[in-house]
């Protein structure tokens, strides 16, 4: 199984950028992992919020392979645990999906047609952080859901 992290916007900041790429080859001793950075759509101030959604689904939508396993990250998604969140990875693990997605929406959120598309919605918190932090967040979750299910020290409970 492959994990995907994909999110719209600018590529990482320098102040995540560390912390995305250790957390990132952390994971990848456990699963190969990607992170896709899908440019914002040009001229957004243009556009209505609502129609700046519909073109970022569009565009994911055209990305998402028949096989992937979308894993949207919305603030009205189910929460998890830690433990949770690995017991989830490993079900999916186990029923050989091809490749995880997480996907990071837009300044606005994630259009409604890649919410229906999406086989599971996760909100990280009732927080709401900036897009760059959740990229450093999501990478640390990830991995500690794989040292979760390897039984190894990272995870403290």
């Amino acid at each position: 199984m492959k994990i995907q992290l994909w999110s719209i916007g600018k590529n990482h900041e320098d102040y995540i950028k560390n912390g995305v790429e250790d957390f990132t080859k952390r994971i990848s001793k456990y699963y190969p992992v990607q992170w896709i950075i899908i440019p914002p759509i040009k001229n957004p101030g243009v556009l209505m919020e609502n129609d700046l959604k519909k073109k970022e689904g569009e565009l994911i939508l055209s990305l998402l392979q028949k096989d992937d396993c979308l894993i949207a990250l919305d603030e009205n998604g189910k929460q998890f645990s830690s433990a949770s969140l690995a017991k989830f990875i490993q079900s999916r693990a186990n029923e050989s999906a091809k490749s995880l997605v997480f996907l990071i929406g837009g300044a606005f959120g994630i259009d409604e047609i890649v919410l229906k598309k999406a086989n599971y919605t996760w909100s990280l918190s009732q927080l709401t952080f900036p897009h760059q932090l959740v990229r450093l967040v999501l990478a640390e979750q990830i991995y500690r859901a794989c040292t979760i299910l390897r039984n190894e020290k990272y995870h403290h409970q």
